[in-house]
């Protein structure tokens, strides 16, 4: 199978890697034309136009910084959809809204092509090793097609149903990830002013009924002081954002979620919007004029486990 990738960037650009690790035939195309020399140098092909590229592959994978852009890149001139024919298939792998895949989702189905909702969980470390989670939402027998494609990018395959429900999926949780963070700069302040032995904290936390996969992973670069976690603000904003808007959709009332959306305006107007989303925790810190360094935690989060072939869950 003829791979296609387009965006290369802190998410994206792992898992591309990761197809060539495992020598798939792939052709990438990003806007920046340093990121398309270093994939030229790893053994991709580059293609002219995001057009050039969906003509060229079985398989045309996006991953792009917003739905805009997402927009954009499918429906320009020498947008993917004038490239598309019978049979292709398109796997959008950003955190998306669940309205606009399907909207696109159907001017693929007009092509004859088949798309697919495939975001990703569990954080850029895992991307670089290939044991992140993928959620995709679509047509069975064309996720079972593009399964060993999933397996080599990702450890956990999860078939959620239809298209877009994979989706709304990745927007919750993307949600409770915001949420435990927010709750984590709380409860580093209180063990901060209380003088306990934050790194001793960390470890009791962890084999807590309070822990989280957010602690395990974020509290290691808070910690350290780098707040490095390869995720920002903005991005936070707009998936609480995309969470926000489909419970209005839904006529849902919410309690927190209006209240974390505030938070990280707050931070972004604090920090900045390329800002560490980790930094919001800041926030206590500035607040109570303390910080929560200690020593023996990393810089930058890497994973540990080795690469393993991914399975269906």
């Amino acid at each position: 199978m003829k791979v296609g990738f387009i965006g290369l960037g802190n998410v994206g650009g792992k898992l591309a890697r990761s197809l060539l690790r495992n020598k798939f035939d792939l052709t990438v195309r990003d806007l920046d034309q340093n990121l398309n020399k270093t994939f030229i140098d790893l053994g991709a092909k580059v293609a002219n136009s995001p057009k050039e590229l969906a003509e060229q592959v079985d398989l045309i994978i996006t991953c792009l910084p917003s739905p805009k852009i997402c927009s954009d890149v499918m429906e320009g001139k020498h947008g993917v959809l004038n490239g598309l024919s019978q049979n292709k298939i398109w796997l959008e792998m950003s955190t998306t809204d669940e309205a606009e895949i399907k909207r696109i989702g159907k001017k693929v189905i007009a092509k004859k092509a088949v798309p697919l909702d495939g975001p990703v969980s569990g954080g850029c470390h895992k991307a670089e090793s290939g044991n992140i989670a993928i959620f995709v939402g679509g047509e069975r027998s064309a996720f079972e097609k593009i399964l060993p494609v999933l397996t080599v990018m990702g450890r956990k395959i999860l078939h959620t149903g239809k298209l877009g429900t994979a989706s709304v999926l990745k927007i919750i949780t993307n949600y409770l990830a915001s949420v435990h963070l927010v709750a984590l700069g709380e409860a580093w302040t209180v063990a901060k002013k209380s003088n306990l032995d934050l790194s001793k904290i960390y470890k009791g936390i962890a084999i807590s009924s309070g822990n989280s996969f957010v602690h395990e992973t974020e509290s290691q670069v808070i910690l350290n002081g780098s707040y490095n976690i390869n995720f920002t603000m903005d991005l936070v904003l707009k998936d609480t954002g995309l969470f926000n808007d489909l419970a209005k959709k839904l006529n849902t009332p919410l309690e927190i979620s209006p209240k974390i959306v505030e938070i990280f305006k707050d931070g972004q107007k604090k920090y900045g919007s390329r800002a560490w989303s980790s930094m919001i925790v800041k926030r206590m810190e500035d607040l109570n004029k303390i910080d929560f360094r200690t020593s023996g935690f990393p810089k930058e989060l890497k994973d540990n486990e080795p690469e393993e072939k991914g399975y269906e869950i």
